[in-house]
């Protein structure tokens, strides 16, 4: 088959769609070899996430001649001419994006990964989600299928979009690849000298947003015992500044590592020298940071809500999103109660393994499969 992907979020984006669309790429590109892969961006650079792209059964595309000029522009009409010209008999929309004008015997699929923009409006700027809006409904509209990236966002485009259900499949994110090997002590070492971390911590991982509630996390703090601190690697936003005034008011300035700027593939060593992984989020549209932590093999407690059991699995610990006391609670038992935090370890990288690259490869492909 000849496959088209919107990889617009694959050169750009190097967190959580980006992650995604690369890793779909990646791992259809090499678990179904025999098919040509087309790559739609209107940026390139060589990167060190982005290896996958030189393979031979990979074709990059971009805007060329005064076009690269108006990327803009070559997204809305450059774009779909040159997927009519490759004769693309797939189409992927990876970010639930789908080009107007695309040749009607080309095939579509769009992926959904939440619509936080609806079910959260206050988060939002009404032109971002009036644009949001607009865009999923119009590509869900137009798909010849649907993957929901969730249970939780199945059931939501049944609700906002009213889409028909039986358009819709349901298949799970996975993490990075290299979050399934154990880091040897020297890189360990290494990555905490490096980053300064400490020997006994809870580790978060997320933007620091009001959505993911960070402060919760912040406040379980004083009900931990004074040798343990919490380290959050995410980038900042205006909510930061709420988090920087409650550990001022409170003394808690040498109880927190905040690591904004951390190199991908030192994060594996960073997990796995951490007590516990927290998840506090208000709503995720799935949580890879919580497969990232099973895989690392330390235990994870979660806020829980919307899609987060999903990730995390039965195994997990799970807490009302607000209630601090019930995180500082569920964290001392999976430090204090060494029996109950082997078994979440073993049960929690068993349940990961459902995850992994092969099993997703094959689902998406028998979505593909579906559509001829």
């Amino acid at each position: 088959m000849r496959i088209g992907f919107d990889a617009k979020r694959a050169f750009r984006n190097f967190t959580g769609l980006g992650n995604y669309s690369r890793s779909t790429i990646s791992i259809l590109s090499e678990h179904y070899p025999d098919n040509q892969y087309f790559l739609y961006t209107t940026f390139y650079k060589k990167h060190p996430l982005l290896t996958f792209a030189n393979r031979p059964n990979i074709n990059v595309r971009g805007p060329e001649g005064m076009l690269k000029r108006l990327p803009s522009a070559w997204r809305t009409y450059g774009m779909k001419t040159d997927i009519n010209f490759d004769k693309i008999e797939l189409f992927h929309g990876l970010t639930a994006e789908l080009p107007v004008g695309i040749a009607s015997k080309t095939r579509t699929v769009v992926t959904i990964h939440d619509l936080i923009f609806l079910r959260y409006p206050e988060y939002y700027k009404p032109i971002d989600r009036w644009i949001y809006t607009k865009k999923y409904a119009s590509a869900c509209k137009r798909a010849d299928l649907i993957i929901a990236i969730s249970e939780q966002t199945k059931q939501e485009l049944v609700s906002f979009f009213n889409t028909d259900e039986k358009k819709i499949r349901l298949v799970y994110q996975g993490c990075d690849p290299q979050f399934y090997r154990i880091c040897p002590d020297t890189e360990k070492k290494k990555v905490k000298a490096l980053y300064k971390l400490p020997d006994e911590y809870v580790l978060y991982v997320g933007t620091i947003e009001s959505r993911k509630n960070l402060l919760t996390l912040v406040k379980a703090l004083h009900l931990l015992p004074e040798p343990l601190k919490l380290v959050v690697v995410g980038s900042p936003t205006s909510y930061f500044q709420r988090i920087q005034q409650y550990i001022t008011a409170n003394h808690l300035e040498k109880r927190i590592v905040f690591l904004h700027h951390t190199v991908f593939h030192h994060l594996p060593a960073i997990y796995q020298q951490a007590q516990t992984f927290c998840c506090p989020s208000l709503f995720e549209g799935f949580g890879i940071p919580l497969l990232e932590a099973l895989h690392s093999k330390i235990p994870v407690v979660a806020a829980n809500s919307s899609s987060l059991p999903e990730a995390g699995g039965p195994d997990s610990l799970y807490v009302e999103p607000l209630d601090e006391q019930g995180f500082a609670k569920a964290i001392l038992k999976t430090i204090d109660d060494k029996p109950f935090r082997q078994q979440m370890i073993d049960k929690g990288i068993n349940y990961a393994q459902q995850f992994n690259e092969e099993h997703i490869a094959k689902n998406i492909w028998k979505v593909y499969q579906e559509l001829g």
